[in-house]
């Protein structure tokens, strides 16, 4: 074998297609980022009320 040509077994997998064939992971963000982002938005929300006089 030459030592130009890659070892296909070898390969380095890319970082999008090895967070994308992994389910758990998927689930995982899935669930985290929209439970964040309702968060702040609340917390924005609650920010916006004016205090009672």
């Amino acid at each position: 074998m030459a030592s130009d040509q890659k070892d296909p077994d070898k390969e380095r997998v890319p970082f999008m297609q090895r967070v994308l064939d992994n389910p758990f992971l998927l689930l995982f963000l899935g669930v985290t980022i929209p439970t964040v982002l309702y968060i702040l938005w609340g917390v924005m929300e609650l920010t916006q009320i004016p205090v009672a006089p």
